[in-house]
């Protein structure tokens, strides 16, 4: 089964590794007995789902959640139950595609306008004499 992910970027399921770990988190008695929380896996690196751009941008995006081997892990312990911890794992990994998807805006240079600069080089000026009438006469050379 495909999770869609963007219009033109969904995942296979079989790409996910699910392990399901004891949680932290809230579960009363059961905390010491039943596994709830989600350790999710998604190999960024070797996914052919994902373009080469996008597997870039979610690697830089999810920082030391990549292992070195390109292995995205994503834990999940907010809730009581297994399928809850697994839907909110699944969807985090969407968001973070969804984002890593989305191109970044090319940064425009802009030009420093010509009042600015001759206002900043001015007041260089005028600080110089502030300086300059501080001094007393006999530093002069």
């Amino acid at each position: 089964m495909i999770i869609p992910v963007t219009r033109f970027i969904g995942i296979e399921e079989k790409e996910i590794q699910l392990d399901f770990i004891r949680s932290s988190g809230p579960g009363g008695q059961n905390v010491n007995k039943v596994a709830t929380a989600v350790l999710l896996r998604f190999d960024v690196a070797n996914s052919p789902s994902l373009p080469d751009a996008v597997k870039f941008r979610l690697i830089r995006l999810a920082g030391n959640r990549v292992s070195e081997t390109g292995v995205l892990s994503i834990k999940s312990q907010s809730f009581r139950t297994q399928e809850q911890n697994r839907k909110a794992a699944v969807e985090r990994l969407v968001q973070w595609i969804e984002k890593a998807a989305q191109r970044p805006r090319p940064r425009i240079k802009t030009t420093l306008p010509a009042a600015k600069k001759k206002r900043r080089l001015e007041n260089k000026v005028h600080r110089g004499r502030i300086k300059q009438l501080r001094r007393s006469p006999a530093d002069d050379p």
